[in-house]
């Protein structure tokens, strides 16, 4: 179904270049980031710009890995529910959290902003969507515990979310005007442009092969050429691959995939997401929506569109497509592709201090856009100054996620399983 359809959609839109080529030469830098993501770049930029040297070192093309790959959303929070983060992480440091989540969208685009990001943001916030009764109240108890943390979230009705969405059946919605999307893969690239503007060494198409603590220096191993490095930040998130080192960031892969439509005409384009909110909904084999800057509508689910079902979530996007916006039956979709998402048991970040002057920041679970622009600029400040007071969370010695394979192959099953036999809700 899908093999007449092009690929991602963010390379074809992007145009923010961060002028990045292979590692042609031996360094010695402040800091040294391992992966050209979200994480990575901010990191890079928040170094080169306190006048730190700092060297990026992405395996592919920066971007290349989820930051490239996602829906576009910039969110204030997790995915969980604030009384859940406090519930698990204690009041302090999940108030804490909170708070620091709460900032990210607006830092995503006063960076965007401040450095001519090329990425077309959107901030007319986001609508969390109740695909079913059970949804909306869900969203119910959502809003009343973003009051009591004060987040300018309002709890929308039946009527007002279809007029907002054109979408059919949705049961309500709580909106968040802190919110926005943007197109990831240019904002991932924009801020390793600039980065590179601000002074840090920014490289592309090498793979760090071999990590090692030499002394008191961290050293890389890329090809013939080493970096070494006072401070390491191992920033690969579900991307981690064919890296012998000292530390394996602990996750769960879980797979995410994303389709496109042609640009709408502009009929449609006035009763679908007129307002160019970014959407997802409350079902538990999640799925998400919006349009990019010309009309196209983007959406996606849970689910490995290249494995083994992959057929089957391709049919279930047609379905769902057709189940959310009646008036786009038969219209063409142009594009499909899927990333990896790093999943934690409980759905927290982590930043794992895995050795002296060390961390690896991991976990978004969804979350990357905002989550890892604090991380990494967070994560940055603290190796720089060695101290770890400004982290979004405590860093950890050790984190284990167990049975790895098997919960991925649980995740991907339950996926499948439900686009296949699950009838369409009403959203």
């Amino acid at each position: 179904m899908t093999s007449d359809l092009r690929e991602n959609l963010w390379p074809v839109t992007c145009s923010e270049d961060p002028g990045a080529g292979p590692l042609d030469r031996d360094l010695t830098v402040d800091l040294a980031v391992i992966g050209g993501g979200f994480t990575g770049a901010s990191a890079a930029l928040e170094a080169a710009t306190r006048g730190a040297s700092v060297a990026v070192i992405e395996a592919a093309e920066f971007g290349s890995g989820g930051s490239g790959r996602n829906v576009g959303l910039v969110n204030a929070g997790l995915w969980l529910p604030p009384d859940k983060v406090v519930s698990q992480m204690g009041s302090g440091p999940g108030h804490r959290l909170l708070s620091t989540l709460a900032a990210g969208p607006e830092r995503v685009f006063s960076l965007i902003s401040s450095h001519s990001i090329d990425c077309d943001p959107v901030q007319n916030g986001t609508l969390h969507c109740a695909h079913s009764a059970r949804g909306f109240r869900e969203l119910q108890s959502r809003y009343r515990q973003g009051e009591a943390i004060g987040a300018p979230v309002q709890l929308l009705s039946a009527e007002e979310t279809a007029r907002r969405t054109g979408a059919a059946g949705l049961h309500g919605a709580l909106f968040d005007p802190r919110a926005g999307t943007i197109q990831p893969l240019a904002y991932c690239r924009g801020l390793a442009r600039a980065a590179r503007q601000a002074g840090a060494h920014v490289f592309s198409g090498t793979r760090v092969t071999g990590l090692s603590r030499i002394g008191e220096v961290w050293q890389l191993v890329a090809g013939a050429h080493k970096v070494r490095a006072r401070s390491l930040l191992l920033a690969t998130n579900a991307y981690h691959e064919h890296l012998v080192g000292p530390y394996d960031p602990q996750f769960v892969p879980v797979n995410f995939s994303q389709f496109a439509t042609q640009p709408l005409p502009e009929h449609l384009r006035r009763q679908i997401m007129p307002g160019g909110e970014g959407c997802w909904d409350t079902a538990l084999v999640m799925s998400s929506f919006r349009t990019d800057r010309i009309g196209r509508l983007v959406f996606g689910g849970i689910g490995n569109l290249e494995g083994p079902g992959g057929a089957i979530h391709a049919n279930w996007a047609l379905r769902k497509l057709k189940r959310l916006f009646p008036q786009l039956a038969g219209f063409p979709l142009d594009h499909a592709w899927r990333g990896k998402i790093a999943m934690t048991a409980d759905h927290i970040p982590k930043i794992v201090e895995f050795g002296p002057c060390a961390y690896a920041c991991f976990g978004y679970s969804g979350r990357g856009i905002a989550p890892g622009t604090l991380f990494g600029a967070a994560a940055a400040r603290a190796l720089l100054t060695g101290t770890s007071e400004d982290l979004p969370i405590a860093p950890i010695r050790h984190h284990a996620e167990r049975f790895k394979s098997i919960r991925a192959a649980y995740y991907e099953l339950g996926a499948t399983l439900t686009h296949a036999i699950k009838p369409i809700p009403s959203i």
